[in-house]
């Protein structure tokens, strides 16, 4: 296992929010989805069971679900959201120019904001990695995943409210 896992800024209450997802998985969800497959199992011939083979599917993505809440839990950093100081750090809004467009996304995790309406990019996508610690006004560029090369201007940098 890499030492080197991503930390996550993540505020009190999504990780609270989590953390009782987490929870609620680990117990009634495995429980749950051990019912449905147990049911499955006694209909009969297990290679043509589509609801065994479904409840198996549902295992699968629960348990990695659990997976990755935990890793995510695990080396979360909890505290408030950022305040604004002009400066591009991880649970900032960011509104930018790229391309020509003018967009406003949240730099985070999914799991900070999953009850927004913003777009989210990781402090670790090629963008996020680009004007992570940069400032309003600044200009910077990266590569897209096919390799074109993309400019980057900083408008403005708010802190997140949760909204």
């Amino acid at each position: 296992m890499s030492t080197d896992a991503p930390v996550t800024f993540l505020t009190q209450d999504a990780y609270d929010r989590l953390a009782a997802e987490l929870e609620t998985l680990a117990t009634d969800g495995r429980e749950e989805i051990a019912k449905r497959i147990e049911v499955a199992r006694e209909e009969g011939d297990l290679k043509e069971n589509g609801g065994y083979h479904a409840a198996k599917d549902e295992q699968g993505r629960i348990e990695a679900r659990i997976r990755n809440l935990q890793q995510l839990l695990k080396t979360a950093v909890v505290g408030d959201a950022p305040t604004s100081t002009g400066k591009v750090v991880p649970g900032t809004v960011v509104t930018a120019k790229v391309a020509g467009r003018e967009l406003r996304f949240l730099l985070a995790n999914r799991e900070l904001a999953s009850d927004s309406s913003l777009d989210v990019y990781s402090e670790a996508s090629p963008i996020g990695a680009a004007i992570l610690g940069k400032n309003e006004g600044d200009t910077t560029s990266y590569a897209t995943p096919n390799g074109r090369e993309m400019a980057v201007e900083i408008i403005k940098v708010e802190t997140y409210t949760g909204q």
